[in-house]
């Protein structure tokens, strides 16, 4: 008969993480009593360690390989992105570049109304001709207005026919809040983002453009004789910091949409409604670091791992490997490692046939203090049924001596 196997596999001392595993709450951290001395004014944020004092209006931070939500406040809340919304224009431009619609030395004209737009420029001149590489650096170091509607122009032929490719383009890559009128932020009622697609489109920046990406990091762009600094803090404050954008109006306040990588974690955070710049630096740099003192993240298991070899009946051969199937990584509060417990539930043995990539188990993650969960684990090989002769002896010895491992 068939034995439903539960193994403990004990504490993790030195492995383990997921998505889902940051967004629990748990109890007092050290960290919450460090950042205590200098808390910031403002209604706390929500965090897997419990309430931490956040002074902006909008926040989230998130793990970029995993996805875990480390912090969140307002996070879903429909705000003005002000100039962190020309991430989603540069979204737009760099499809066009990998399509092989635009070049990098393409020449784009410059018309009267990119040349009169408002606000940051790179100070293009009336009825010069830009290269696109220059006009990225403009958009992404000096966070150029008229950059951006020169970009619009050229892809959509008017600024309005590229905001409905905003739109298009992130309903596509899974922006569920936002609503784009315009290819630079400028005010507008109907111009919307939320902290979580913020992040969101951070996150597919980085990864669907790791080509285009160093851009974030260029410190300065001298252009038309005009040197600019890239209004980033986080580039001179914070160790491993490599983008991405600022913004800032007069009614959404002052945002950043920030990443530091730090050998192989990397952290993406978003906060907006800040009183100052500042107070946007110094907030940025404090979660920055908050994030990485008190979490990690941790290997559960590798894609080619072999976690387990399940004995098989009345197959081409005695055992399967059990596997993960990719990597698995989580992303924990630092404390909580010591608690976390693993086992490995599955049938046996299994029934041949058996095709590679097959459910045949579920490995659990529990622990004191932390939510269970449950990772499905699949057959490394796939496992042919011996022939009707072959399975004569293992069919006699099942029924005479019963299942054996």
């Amino acid at each position: 008969m068939t034995d439903r196997r539960t193994i403990l596999l004990g504490t993790l001392g030195a492995t383990l993480a997921t998505p889902a595993l940051a967004q629990q709450r748990g109890g007092q951290p050290q960290g919450r009593r460090q950042a205590a001395a200098t808390r910031p004014p403002g209604a706390p944020a929500d965090t897997p360690l419990g309430p931490l004092d956040v002074q902006a209006r909008q926040a989230i931070m998130v793990d970029f390989s995993t996805g875990a939500t480390l912090l969140e406040k307002n996070a879903d809340e429909r705000m003005a992105p002000s100039s962190m919304s020309k991430l989603m224009t540069m979204y737009v431009v760099f499809e066009k570049l990998k399509a092989g619609q635009l070049q990098l030395d393409q020449m784009l004209p410059v018309s009267e109304r990119a040349w009169r737009m408002g606000g940051s420029k790179m100070f293009v001149d009336l009825g010069a001709q830009v290269k696109v590489d220059d006009l990225i650096r403009g958009v992404i170091v000096q966070s150029g207005n008229d950059a951006c509607i020169v970009l619009a122009e050229a892809i959509s032929g008017s600024e309005q026919q590229f905001a409905e490719l905003l739109n298009e383009t992130g309903r596509r890559i899974g922006l569920q809040n936002s609503s784009f009128r315009n290819a630079t932020g400028w005010p507008d009622p109907e111009h919307r983002m939320t902290c979580r697609d913020l992040s969101i489109l951070a996150r597919r920046i980085i990864s669907d453009f790791p080509e285009y990406f160093p851009y974030y990091n260029e410190r300065s762009f001298r252009f038309n004789n005009i040197s600019q600094d890239n209004r980033n803090p986080l580039l001179s404050r914070v160790a491993g910091a490599d983008g991405l954008k600022t913004g800032h109006t007069e009614e959404a306040g002052y945002g950043l949409t920030g990443t530091v990588k730090r050998g192989d974690r990397r952290v993406i955070l978003v906060v907006n409604g800040l009183p100052s710049m500042r107070a946007r630096a110094e907030e940025s740099e404090r979660l920055m670091e908050w994030a990485f003192r008190e979490f990690e993240a941790v290997v559960l298991f590798r894609a080619q791992d072999t976690i387990e070899e399940v004995p098989v009946y009345i197959g081409e051969r005695s055992k399967v490997p059990m596997v993960g199937g990719r990597d698995l990584v989580l992303t924990l509060p630092r404390q909580w490692r010591s608690r976390l417990q693993v086992r490995l539930r599955y049938e046996a043995p299994l029934t041949a046939p058996i095709a590679r990539g097959q459910q045949i188990g579920e490995m659990l993650v529990s622990g004191q203090g932390v939510p269970e969960l449950r990772v499905p684990l699949m057959a490394g090989a796939d496992v042919e049924r011996l022939g009707l002769v072959s399975r004569i002896p293992a069919v006699v010895s099942r029924m005479v001596f019963g299942a054996r491992s």
